[in-house]
């Protein structure tokens, strides 16, 4: 081993080699198919909307003879958009103890069964007549979403060199808004958003499976995995066809540390995350990382923009909803340049800002827009606004921020902790937005524009910068954290730990 390497770490220095290789572009490439098909069922849903409300209508009045009450037909419709939330806040759990036995790849390959079984069953909904099968498919594909959601940043962070990883990282937010900008334009009346052909467009989510699948077993497993986990030194050939190096000591000594330190630990399970003071901090900002991408309204977007743009007077709001995906895709390709230029605590500041400033501007243009007609282009921009600034910063960023906070050792319960709040507020939004916007009128977005205040300031004072840094780095940074409040508390204690951290970090050098 290199163990120099180690010492050019130590120092802040990336890592030596940034090439990238066939085999980690295939790699990259074969993940995120997961994350496009996540994105595809959270767009895919809106704009057949009416249709679909009226397909639920044919069918109470074919069960009961009579016409489905509009309080049922919100609450159907509430239900079926919102279970995929439910789907995947409960897979995510799962993703820790699934990337654990069975490895990353083999996980996304089985995970790929629950695609086809919710693809079918809401692509036979319609013939079938039953709703509960639309229903029941949008639960298991959230199903299979919430494993993608956890297991693709984790394997593409896995293998990505450490100065690459937030832009290959930032891929995954790339792939789940060009999936929701697919759902849009394929969900459009003269293609696949028609009376007759919606249950096509729901079921050809089971495409991007059949490449996956097909892709899958010519990708190499996570080296961190076979070397961290399963102490396989000997699959060391695969980091050389994902680095396209013969010589990899310096990166496997770097995973050599790692698993020195992980050995340290005992068994990191979810409560230990909270109850740890080394944990404890990194946990609460990746949950909270996650919940900003979450209450910031985006998905109250994504979900109903339509209904949005038409209250906004927009003419043609389904191209103003298609327009607001290519604003989605733009600023996530500006992101993946500036992610490692600019650094993950700025963007995500930067985008935090910009969607409370959009957010505001917004609530004031509708609800001037009875007045003043002219108002329903300023709430298109401060829409476009709002999107493009989500996709700067809380889009991409609490995505991979989890896998670089954690080592080893805690990374696959803090993936499922974080993967679950996102989820869980993920259905909050999904369930409770039709209700609060009716409720509240054009100021619904002055709850959001609170929420993304309060995550810009908690940001600003408690989250570190990851860019550049190993994650034994970034581990180091939160124990030095842990050992100033400890000195804080009682001077001999945090004198102690601070001395067995430098002393471990003699010896490593």
């Amino acid at each position: 081993y290199n163990f120099s390497a180690l010492r050019v770490y130590s120092q802040g220095t990336s890592p030596p080699f940034t090439t990238v290789t066939g085999t980690l572009a295939l790699s990259v490439f074969t993940a995120v198919l997961g994350s496009l098909q996540f994105g595809y069922n959270i767009g895919v849903i809106n704009a057949p909307q009416k249709i679909i409300e009226r397909d639920y209508n044919a069918t109470w009045l074919h069960r009961y003879d009579a016409p489905i009450p509009q309080s049922t037909l919100t609450s159907l419709w509430s239900l079926s958009v919102a279970i995929f939330s439910v789907g995947g806040m409960l897979s995510s759990f799962t993703v820790g103890f699934l990337s654990e036995w069975l490895g990353r790849r083999k996980a996304m390959l089985v995970n790929n069964l629950l695609a086809f079984i919710g693809g079918g069953m809401m692509g036979m909904s319609k013939i079938s007549r039953s709703f509960e099968m639309m229903i029941l498919g949008r639960f298991i594909i959230g199903a299979y979403c919430g494993l993608a959601s956890g297991l693709v940043p984790m394997y593409v962070g896995e293998i990505s060199p450490t100065s690459l990883r937030g832009a290959l990282g930032t891929l995954h937010q790339l792939a789940i808004v060009t999936g929701i900008l697919v759902a849009q334009i394929l969900g459009l009346d003269s293609l696949l958003g028609s009376q007759e052909l919606w249950p096509v467009l729901l079921g050809v989510t089971v495409l991007p499976t059949v490449l996956q699948m097909a892709l899958l077993p010519f990708c190499p497993e996570s080296p961190r995995y076979l070397y961290i986990i399963r102490c396989q030194e000997h699959h060391a050939k695969s980091l050389r066809r994902l680095t396209g190096r013969q010589e990899v000591g310096d990166t496997l000594a770097e995973m050599k540390e790692e698993k020195r330190r992980m050995d340290m630990e005992r068994k990191v399970s979810i409560a230990e995350l909270f109850r740890s003071p080394l944990y404890r901090q990194p946990i609460i900002i990746a949950i909270l990382l996650q919940l900003s991408q979450q209450l910031s309204g985006i998905n109250a977007i994504f979900y109903y923009s339509t209904s949005i743009f038409q209250k906004a007077g927009v003419q043609s709001p389904v191209y103003a909803t298609i327009g607001a995906g290519f604003v989605n895709c733009a600023f996530t390709v500006l992101s993946l340049f500036l992610v490692e230029r600019t650094g993950r605590r700025t963007l995500h500041m930067l985008g935090l800002a910009g969607m409370c400033v959009s957010a505001v501007v917004m609530t004031v243009a509708l609800s001037l827009l009875e007045n003043v007609p002219w108002m329903s282009y300023i709430s298109m921009v401060a829409i476009f606004g709002f999107v493009a600034f989500f996709e700067v910063g809380p889009g991409p960023i609490p995505w991979f921020f989890v896998a670089e906070l954690f080592s080893q050792g805690p990374r696959p319960a803090a993936m499922a902790v974080a993967g679950c709040s996102n989820w869980t507020a993920n259905f909050i939004v999904g369930m409770a937005f039709q209700y609060i916007a009716e409720l509240c009128g054009p100021y619904v977005f002055l709850i959001f524009a609170a929420l993304l205040l309060f995550f810009l300031l908690f940001t600003f004072f408690k989250v570190p910068e990851t860019r550049g840094k190993t994650f034994d780095q970034i581990s180091a940074g939160f124990q030095r954290s842990v050992a100033r409040t400890d000195m804080d508390l009682d001077p001999d204690l945090g004198k102690a730990s601070t001395e067995l951290e430098y002393l471990g970090e003699a010896n490593l050098s």
